[in-house]
């Protein structure tokens, strides 16, 4: 909608905020048609039979109460007047649960929707959107502020039926006594002065609400999420006091936001009882001028006590209006965020392990230049080990190669063609990576290693077996189906990067990156682990290396050197390199 930078003028003119909130409902309505026309019919039903009783009420009050005072009744009439005024409460109330049910409703449906929208674009989006943004941010997103964006639906289907209510109000005021008519009518013009008042003055607030709920959510997220942390440093009291920082904002604006409510609500129910106390000063003038009668003034008062409840409603619009508008914007600036491309043809891959050709590839952070025109090839079924200091761009790299961010400038070809032309679904397919950091889901070991369920358990079991992590798999209490904790907190670092290498394998990739992937397994084992990779697995494989022993397995070694290929050779020749030989002995004195 691009209107966020408008919204937070508190200034603006409440047009700015009446008529892209209705356009915003008003797209609610029409994804949802079904729902919503019976939740609307259910509030006309309301409307109409609400009118209907007052009308019941007044007659009843000149032709049964007012006469049984000075003489006997029928049986028959208080009859019935008794059937009449059920009648009228039961098709009133079936109006109330339609209009409540239904329009429930659209909101959980049109809530859904937004949480589909939201699922499917963080999945979409390039890796640079997660870096730009909080995890806490995005998840409100997907919580409060879906929930605010749907807010002002609930009040929509009443504040629709108001329009009958209004019409059958007038017609019968009308048809009583013109007027109580313009007591009643007199009143709205000044609850349309005070609406508008809030409205001009709730936006600025209602966005300073939302944002800070987002901020409280990152502090939550991060201090739950970095618990550990927290802890070995003795961080506790200061991410208390973080997060009693942002409560604090947030209660502050809630108190502005309050403040806003607590004038208006007030104001809103005290103008229809100054209009009740009217109408009893001008219903005993025209009654005693012969103009009306007592019914007539019995149906007004209680036609006009019925008509605070829909202008409550209108009023909560009016409220809820501009904070579903600022959540609606919040959640669009994500549903806008532009793609991560993918690409149009679908290029036939060849058979067998992928060569890689990167050429001339520059990347940067900003002003910040990570990798300055690096240049190599790997050949078919090729180990190389990339080998560089810490920040030398050796991880940049592996997200450059599986298109997790782009290139400022150059081309990587996998397979022989360019990376850009490679649809996600056959990269996914044909090309695996496997960071230092894993990430594992709270679920059993065999769906981490499968997660679709695609593979079976023999290629899984396989592919554990190769990554070396059938031995410990089967000490587990349920083997494969043991389920770990978050994260795979139940398991060691070395155990977690060999399910991680499992899950790799299984998909039996024709290129693989190894990001220093084994650097939690013992040496041991890892030999174990390549020398399996190089005997069973048929694929290009890449590895950023930190130990001499992982360095000496491989094929070829690519020294990068402050985001440049500075060498390119066996480990031996290397070692003539003084840049390499120090990085080395430094790796050798680590061990």
């Amino acid at each position: 909608m691009g209107r966020l930078a408008v919204v937070e003028e508190e200034t603006q003119d409440t047009r700015a905020i009446f008529w892209p909130g209705i356009r915003l409902l008003g797209s609610y309505a029409r994804r949802h048609p079904g729902p919503f026309s019976l939740s609307v019919f259910g509030a006309s039903v309301f409307s109409i039979f609400s009118v209907g009783g007052t009308v019941v009420l007044g007659r009843v009050t000149d032709e049964v109460v007012i006469p049984g005072f000075d003489e006997s009744v029928a049986g028959s009439t208080l009859l019935v007047a008794g059937l009449l005024i059920v009648t009228m409460a039961v098709l009133r109330a079936i109006g109330v649960v339609m209009r409540r049910y239904f329009g429930a409703m659209t909101a959980d449906r049109q809530q859904a929707r937004w949480r589909s929208q939201l699922s499917d674009r963080f999945v979409s989006v390039p890796m640079s959107f997660f870096k730009e943004r909080p995890t806490g941010e995005l998840l409100a997103h997907a919580d409060t502020d879906v929930e605010t964006a749907t807010m002002a639906m609930q009040p929509l289907p009443m504040t629709l039926g108001v329009i009958v209510l209004f019409v059958a109000a007038i017609g019968s005021l009308l048809a009583a006594d013109p007027w109580l008519l313009l007591v009643v009518v007199s009143l709205f013009p000044i609850l349309i002065a005070a609406n508008r008042i809030y409205s001009h003055r709730v936006i600025g607030p209602a966005f300073q609400v939302q944002a800070a709920l987002g901020r409280v959510s990152s502090v939550v997220h991060e201090s739950v999420d970095g618990a550990l942390v927290v802890k070995t440093l003795g961080r506790e009291d200061a991410e208390v006091a973080r997060l009693e920082a942002e409560a604090g904002r947030l209660l502050e604006h809630r108190i502005v936001f309050g403040k806003l409510r607590a004038s208006f609500e007030p104001s809103l129910e005290a103008i229809p009882n100054l209009g009740v106390v009217a109408l009893l000063a001008v219903g005993a003038w025209r009654v005693s001028a012969g103009g009306a009668t007592t019914g007539d003034v019995v149906q007004a008062m209680l036609l006009l006590q019925i008509l605070i409840f829909p202008m409550r409603v209108m009023g909560f619009l009016l409220e809820e209006l501009p904070r579903s508008l600022v959540a609606a914007e919040r959640i669009q600036a994500v549903l806008t965020a532009p793609d991560d491309e993918d690409a149009s043809s679908s290029p036939a891959l060849p058979e067998g392990p992928l060569d890689l050709v990167v050429s001339n590839l520059w990347f940067a952070h900003g002003d910040d230049s990570v990798l300055e025109g690096v240049d190599f090839r790997l050949e078919p079924g090729e180990v190389v080990a990339l080998v560089g200091a810490t920040g030398s761009g050796k991880s940049t790299l592996a997200q450059l190669l599986f298109r997790l961010v782009r290139p400022s400038a150059g081309s990587i070809l996998l397979g022989g063609h360019d990376l850009a032309d490679i649809p996600a679904d056959v990269l996914t397919a044909d090309a695996a990576l496997v960071f230092q950091e894993t990430f594992l889901f709270a679920d059993q070991v065999e769906i981490n290693i499968d997660p679709d369920g695609v593979f079976g358990p023999d290629r899984v079991r396989e592919a554990a077996r190769i990554a070396r992590a059938d031995e410990f798999i089967d000490l587990m209490p349920e083997g494969f189906a043991t389920v770990v904790g978050e994260r795979g907190v139940t398991l060691s670092g070395g155990q977690r990067q060999r399910v991680a290498l499992a899950r790799a394998l299984a998909r039996q990739p024709r290129f693989l990156f190894l990001d220093d992937a084994t650097s939690a397994v013992d040496p041991t084992i890892e030999r174990e682990i390549l020398d399996g990779l190089g005997e069973t697995v048929a694929t290009t494989t890449l590895i950023v290396a930190h130990r001499v022993s992982t360095i000496r397995l491989a094929h070829r070694v690519i020294f990068l050197d402050d985001g440049r290929i500075a060498a390119s050779g066996s480990h031996e020749e290397l070692l003539s390199h003084p840049s390499y030989e120090t990085l080395v002995s430094a790796y050798e004195d680590e061990s």
